[in-house]
């Protein structure tokens, strides 16, 4: 091989706190890693969502630019709901997209958004937005055949789907039996394959700490102290390096070994019921009353009524209903910011369940993009500067939950990954301040010697 080859290990959702300081001991392999190069946090995008987290690390843009602001985008101004993104709504070129121009490798296993599998040059397995009545996940579609022979009469694991209601017991044996079976196949490929480029990203942390958080946290809200997972976190985040050790083993002592993370995780201390809030201020009215607990998307709005609504996820999706632009608008383009600065300020002021502030934080895209595609949020919104997730659903009992719309969770993003990296030309061993996740892809680019795509935010921080 000729020139330089990098090798990405992406843990999905992996906290600088826990891997760093509280699970280190769990993690030798790491901390060897750490021990003999450059580590330190990763500020991640704003909102920290998977999708489109890994996309902006590995086009060095950021979610504005690509468009994508989280799993689920609006597609029009339409009421008609949000549309899941997918591996062709990324147009930006990728880290690998500019190593085949030059006729360089790429090997990438279940790098989000990666469904799809659109070809690339080398190979591609789809992630873990692949469905489960997916006939196809690699490309080239011959490559599927040998991830089955490595696996035998095992099935190839994407993801865990519904794992917030399937029980514990099931998750935490899908947990492990999709690490394994991953990084299992991992190593059969990096070894055969003559890539220049290699890249995985891993899911099983990110479910372990949504849906077992709460079972080793004394802090969270539904601890109950010596119940049956109150070991989970040390046994998996043990686990979990052990698999990242023996993959580092096969990758070649001269190349660049990276091992990082799209954002972390924090306990969540509950919900806020964004619409009944709204319901509640005056921005959203429905035409008739409800009888419990209803989707945004299915209960009776009086869009001629209603000047704001708002989606569930990890953090809070604002829309407004803007004359001319919404089909039903009643805001008066002229006074778009006013609405949206009072709101701001009333999100930001909101009282928690205690009483006591709450600390929220409230972004507009404008703010924070250099450039807003696609039908980005009017507002995003982080309850409890993301202590708190936002609940879509209407006709809840009170505007803060300790239930969810989407199922049991024990934890929220958080807006700092790790980054590990060893052998990179320059770098200077040990700690690092500074990094964010739009650096890693021109970080990369500049091993290779490929010039920074027009208009990436992204910069070597070597």
């Amino acid at each position: 091989m000729q020139g330089p080859r990098v090798a990405v290990i992406g843990l999905d959702c992996a906290p600088a706190k826990l891997v760093f300081d509280d699970m280190a001991s769990e993690m030798p392999n790491i901390h060897n890693l750490m021990g003999s190069g450059l580590h330190g946090p990763l500020a991640s995008i704003t909102p920290p969502i998977t999708v489109p987290a890994w996309a902006c690390a590995m086009t060095g843009k950021a979610p504005g630019q690509l468009g994508i602001y989280g799993f689920r985008n609006r597609k029009d101004h339409t009421y008609d709901g949000l549309s899941l993104a997918t591996s062709d709504a990324v147009k930006e070129p990728t880290v690998w997209d500019l190593l085949g121009e030059r006729g360089k490798k790429s090997l990438l296993i279940g790098v989000p958004p990666g469904y799809p599998p659109k070809p690339v040059e080398g190979w591609r397995i789809s992630c873990f937005l692949t469905p489960p009545s997916a006939k196809n996940f690699t490309a080239p579609a011959e490559l599927q055949a040998e991830v089955e022979a490595e696996l035998g009469s095992d099935p190839y694991i994407f993801d865990i789907p519904n794992f917030r209601e399937k029980g514990l017991e099931f998750v935490m044996e899908q947990v492990y039996a999709m690490t394994k079976r991953r990084f299992q196949v991992a190593r059969r490929l990096i070894q055969n394959k003559p890539w220049d480029y290699f890249m995985m990203v891993e899911m099983g942390l990110d479910r372990l700490q949504h849906v077992f958080w709460q079972c080793w946290d004394p802090g969270h809200p539904k601890y109950v102290a010596g119940n049956q997972f109150e070991s989970a976190f040390q046994n998996y985040f043990r686990y979990l390096d052990s698999e990242v050790g023996s993959l580092i083993e096969l990758i070649p002592e001269d190349a660049v070994t990276i091992v990082m993370s799209d954002h972390g995780a924090r306990r969540m201390e509950g919900g806020v019921c964004i619409n009944d809030w709204l319901i509640r201020e005056g921005y959203l009215t429905l035409s008739e009353d409800i009888d419990g607990v209803v989707p945004i998307a299915k209960a009776p709005v009086d869009w001629s009524r209603t000047m704001a609504w708002g989606d569930g996820g990890y953090y809070g999706r604002l829309f407004l209903n803007i004359k001319g632009r919404e089909p039903q608008g009643v805001i008066e383009p002229s006074t778009y910011d006013e609405v949206r600065d009072a709101l701001v300020a009333r999100f930001e002021a909101m009282l928690g369940a205690d009483g006591k502030p709450m600390g929220t934080k409230v972004h507009k895209p404008q703010d924070v993009y250099p450039e807003v595609r696609g039908v980005a949020p009017d507002l995003i919104v982080y309850f409890g500067d993301l202590d708190w997730r936002s609940v879509g659903t209407v006709g809840n009992p009170d505007i803060f939950t300790h239930e969810n719309d989407t199922g049991p969770d024990g934890a929220n993003h958080d807006p700092t990954g790790i980054f590990v990296m060893k052998n990179a030309p320059g770098q200077v061993n040990g700690p690092k301040a500074g990094m964010n996740l739009v650096d890693v892809g021109p970080t990369i680019m500049n091993m290779y010697g490929i010039e920074i795509p027009e208009g990436a935010v992204g910069r070597n921080f070597l």
